[in-house]
């Protein structure tokens, strides 16, 4: 397997052109601003250094490319298998009935026969990711695994793209389909997140929609204890998640807000809130953010069984750089600490992330964790 990685601003275009020596690239993958990611100005060159690549990414909350975390940026990296065929899968959200239907007709696109690993990219606001992942799970071959995450727009929520072929679109969701022995995957996942304040019941919700807890309106609640961040919802919602416990689990899920609803008094988020599950709500640890991106490398490497990783792909959620701020690109350095210097890195912020939640485990969406899907040819 073979990276070539550059990065493109408007202000600047390619840095150091476009990603060279990639003639032979089956994939780039391409993560940007919103706005920059629409922009036709760079799609020329990338095809001319790149003409039988795939093209697959969306837009961010932020782009990774090595340690550097920019904003409005695209960052673009060629990929090169060298025994490792791939097919990539689009539907739109509209063309379905709801986001478990969307997710089985993406699994349906991706022929079974050979299918070892799926990565997928979701539109970030209008879909419910934990719907999206157990359509796909449902319609996918017994044993294939999915990672990957949910689109961002910054801190704006207004829109996301996704890109799986030629042309930028809203409302969709795409998926690369890696297939044969010869490719390994690993990943990993982990937070960082302390929990605060009583658990509270959820007593009405409906998907991912939340309207009560206790029996009181959710977001009343809700913005009783943001006090002074209340004003600048649904954006500061992410620096307090909750923590969902679902009645008889042991383990937790933790949701961020996608947009409130004042006069229904209600909260949407990334994927679902279960009626008679408990919730709490959580706030960051500097350090142990920091910890739980190492925590999450060391998981894929664990999961790449011994495997050199040849290329991660790291999605950390727009809430977690909201509370590092400048100390944001810490968590993606401790990554490489882990992989090692000479594993290309790239990636982005979202508004969710797509993975199990251990080893062997069943994948799931998560908010506010670090992400890490590997990737190695024996």
């Amino acid at each position: 397997m073979k990276i070539a990685q550059r990065t493109w601003s408007e202000t600047s275009g390619w840095q150091g052109g476009p990603p060279s020596g990639a003639e032979g690239a089956q994939l780039v993958l391409l993560f940007g601003g919103t706005k920059q990611i629409a922009e036709a100005r760079w799609l020329a060159e990338l095809r001319n250094a790149c003409p039988s690549a795939h093209l697959f990414g969306c837009s961010t909350a932020g782009e990774i490319a090595g340690t550097t975390v920019t904003d409005d940026h695209v960052v673009a990296s060629a990929v090169t298998f060298e025994r490792t065929p791939i097919k990539l899968a689009q539907v739109r959200l509209s063309e379905g009935k709801d986001s478990l239907d969307a997710g089985a007709r993406l699994a349906a696109m991706l022929p079974g026969e050979g299918l070892r690993h799926v990565f997928v990219i979701s539109d970030g606001s209008k879909v419910n990711g934990s719907e999206l992942v157990r359509g796909l799970l449902a319609a996918l071959p017994k044993g294939v695994q999915v990672t990957g995450g949910l689109a961002g727009d910054g801190a704006r929520f207004e829109r996301t793209l996704i890109l799986a072929g030629e042309t930028p679109l809203e409302g969709s969701i795409g998926a690369v389909g890696l297939y044969g022995d010869a490719i390994k995957v690993g990943y990993g996942s982990l937070g960082g997140w302390d929990p605060f304040g009583p658990e509270r019941a959820v007593t009405r919700s409906e998907g991912n929609v939340l309207y009560q807890l206790d029996g009181k309106p959710a977001l009343e609640l809700y913005k009783s204890y943001l006090g002074e961040h209340a004003s600048g919802l649904p954006a500061t919602g992410l620096l307090f998640p909750l923590q969902i416990r679902r009645k008889g689990d042991a383990e937790t899920l933790v949701r961020t807000i996608l947009s409130v609803d004042e006069q229904a008094g209600s909260m949407t988020f990334a994927g679902d809130v279960p009626l008679g599950a408990t919730a709490q709500l959580m706030k960051a640890n500097f350090d142990r953010l920091v910890d739980g991106a190492s925590g999450a490398a060391k998981t894929s490497a664990v999961t790449l069984a011994g495997s050199t990783p040849e290329l991660a792909v790291l999605i950390s959620c727009v809430g977690r750089k909201l509370v590092l701020k400048q100390r944001t690109e810490e968590e993606v350095e401790a990554v490489e600490e882990v992989l090692g210097k000479g594993t290309p890195m790239t990636g982005f912020y979202s508004y969710g992330e797509i993975c199990p939640a251990a080893p062997n485990a069943s994948c799931q969406l998560h908010n506010q964790t670090m992400t890490i899907t590997t990737f190695s040819e024996r």
